[in-house]
C-alpha cells in the first residue's frame, strides 16, 4: 500500500501548493486571472485549472486562495 493521497480519493495538493508558493513569494494579494495564467504556464492538471477558473474575479491572499482551491497552505 502506498501513501499516495490521490489513491485515497483526496486531491494531490502538492502542485497547487507549489504554484501558490511561487506566485505569492513577493506579493500579499494576487488577482484570480494571474493565478490562472501561472497555473496554465505550470501545466497544472485540468481539474485544478477548472477550480482556479471558477474563482470569482478579484484579489486573494495566499490563505484565501489555498482554502478556496483545496490547498494546504494557510
Amino acid at each position: 500500500m502506498t501513501d499516495d493521497a490521490s489513491q485515497a480519493g483526496e486531491p494531490d495538493t502538492q502542485a497547487l501548493d507549489d504554484l501558490l508558493d511561487d506566485i505569492y513569494r513577493a506579493q500579499e494579494r494576487v488577482e484570480q486571472a494571474e493565478i490562472y495564467r501561472h497555473a496554465v504556464a505550470a501545466e497544472l492538471p485540468p481539474d485544478l485549472l477548472a477550480r482556479i477558473d471558477a474563482l470569482p474575479e478579484g484579489e486573494y491572499a495566499v490563505d484565501e486562495a489555498s482554502d478556496l482551491l483545496g490547498g494546504s497552505i494557510g
